[in-house]
């Protein structure tokens, strides 16, 4: 166990957060992945639900035993090229029943679980005092934006998951109004 003078009382707060969270996203995963029709879906949840335990037990190990292992980076499989603009999207609404779970909820539903993962780990490594902690909270966050995009991948692919376009003249309006700053860099010596 941890020596209490090891970690802070925000530590302990913030891991405990993500701790929950991360059971909330696997279970969501599970639960989900029950609902996958295409093949390519189901292999990336499966995937992920995997790395995603190992990486909870990596946690629970780490602050259990106050031996804090690297956190492992996440890997994709794919090389993708998103898909810009809108093609006649489709309209949303929530579905009837649970029975009519499709591929886009599936995905949509565990991309959202990966995403208040991130949120909750960041949070956490930003109020973390040890470093060891830190980092491993920093990862984590990294490895659940990784897996957000992986899904958001498949979502674009199947233009469940559209990006919408400006006019290029008002895209380089909006960027071209800021400009190098002319300041000269503070110096720590005088």
């Amino acid at each position: 166990m941890p020596q209490a003078a090891n970690l802070g009382a925000h530590e302990v707060i913030k891991i405990h957060e993500v701790l929950s969270e991360s059971i909330n996203a696997i279970n969501t995963a599970q639960l989900f992945s029950e609902h996958c029709k295409d093949q390519s879906l189901k292999d990336i949840i499966n995937r992920q639900l995997e790395f995603m335990t190992n990486e909870y037990n990596n946690m629970v190990s780490s602050v259990q035993q106050q031996g804090f292992q690297e956190a492992v980076p996440y890997r994709t499989t794919s090389n993708f090229s998103p898909t810009y603009g809108l093609r006649s999207p489709e309209k949303e609404m929530p579905n009837p029943s649970a029975k009519q779970i499709d591929d886009r909820a599936v995905a949509s539903a565990v991309m959202s679980a990966h995403k208040c993962s991130a949120s909750k780990r960041l949070a956490g490594a930003l109020e973390c005092a040890n470093p060891e902690l830190r980092r491993m909270l920093v990862q984590g966050a990294i490895n659940c934006t990784d897996q957000a995009y992986e899904l958001w991948q498949f979502m674009n692919s199947k233009g469940y998951y559209q990006v919408p376009t400006m006019q290029q003249n008002t895209t380089n309006t909006m960027l071209n109004i800021y400009q190098p700053s002319n300041a000269q860099p503070f110096s720590y010596m005088s």
